[in-house]
């Protein structure tokens, strides 16, 4: 039977993989930043206030106050190819499209900022993608990341007639083919260091500690993701959390606090790395590389060295292929 001449165009029904990750400013600039805060700070899974009680803090005070600051601080990592962590993931993309081949169609997306996951959506939806792998960049589980980012998959869905096949990057804080890619390349760094270093922090983003009551999987991720890593280098490894917020308890040991502590315990060499970060940020290179060195050094610290994510590195890409790969058997193989 032949097409009706009115029939709209058929497109040829193709596998896709989305690459997300959390956000950023569309600039360093006050004005992109409050935008983005807006965005980010209103979402339930991220601050779980009651919305009565938290939107008035948030538009009448942090609003108003913060994204000056931010931006200046943006301002310190921003790059001729714009936000580091939107960089990043592109380049990310670009790699594993590259290793995947023309059979399937690999883009990426922000959850907060641009490019949006529902924008990145509608392109593979209109280049004929039926079978999406929606794949967010974050190796440890949290509420307020993987499941945010599902939450946004969620509500484009909800507005699809037609909907395509889905499957999901699950959590992957213990697969070998991570820790492998973390030890060869935290070792290569530590390698080509001048110093060597007495102990090796390792950070992870901060949550507030009553998710971990509520039952969060993150911190229990964080902890066997860096004891596994100890593990494979035979090291002394260390583990902290970053990026406090807020006057709720927030989970221990904080890493500003162990930096500041270090000197006085007679470790005045470190090295640290994120590996809860899949692409370097302002939380990595901003509030590490520099505040985290400041905090250091002024507490007597001599040697700091900021180590740097998997990033689209030859380890990293190697393991987002891996991973990718294994998701999308039976739909390409």
């Amino acid at each position: 039977m032949s097409i009706p001449p009115d029939h709209p165009p058929v497109t040829p029904p193709k596998v896709a993989v989305l690459l997300t990750n959390l956000g950023t400013p569309d600039a360093p600039e006050a004005g992109p930043v409050k935008r983005y805060l807006k965005q980010f700070l209103s979402d339930r899974r991220v601050v779980e206030i009651p919305p009565i009680a938290w939107q008035p803090i948030l538009r009448g005070i942090i609003l108003n106050t913060r994204p000056k600051k931010s931006a200046a601080a943006y301002e310190e990592v921003w790059t001729e190819d714009g936000s580091p962590l939107a960089a990043i993931t592109r380049k990310q993309a670009e790699q594993l499209q590259a290793r995947l081949g023309d059979g399937v169609l690999v883009d990426w997306a922000m959850r907060y900022g641009n490019p949006s996951i529902d924008g990145a959506l509608d392109r593979l939806w209109a280049k004929g993608a039926r079978r999406i792998l929606f794949a967010p960049l974050y190796p440890q589980y949290c509420a307020a990341t993987t499941a945010s980012g599902m939450d946004a998959l969620c509500h484009w869905l909800e507005a699809q007639r037609w909907q395509p096949a889905i499957r999901t990057l699950p959590p992957y804080h213990d697969d070998a083919a991570y820790i492998d890619a973390l030890v060869v390349d935290l070792q290569r760094q530590l390698n080509a260091l001048d110093f060597t270093p007495q102990r090796l922090l390792l950070s992870f983003h901060g949550m507030p500690e009553r998710t971990l009551h509520l039952g969060d999987p993150y911190h229990c991720h964080c902890q066997k993701t860096a004891r596994l890593v100890g593990e494979k280098m035979g090291i002394v490894v260390d583990i902290a959390f970053q990026s406090r917020f807020g006057r709720a308890k927030w989970l221990e040991p904080a890493t500003d606090t162990m930096l500041q502590q270090y000197p006085a315990e007679g470790i005045t060499r470190i090295a640290i790395a994120a590996p809860g970060f899949s692409a370097d940020c302002l939380e990595t290179i901003e509030e590490l590389g520099i505040r985290g060195r400041e905090d250091f050094l002024t507490a007597g610290g001599t040697d700091f060295a900021r180590l740097d994510c998997l990033n689209d590195g030859d380890a990293g890409m190697e393991m987002l292929e891996s991973l990718v790969r294994t998701e999308l058997k039976g739909w390409h193989d």
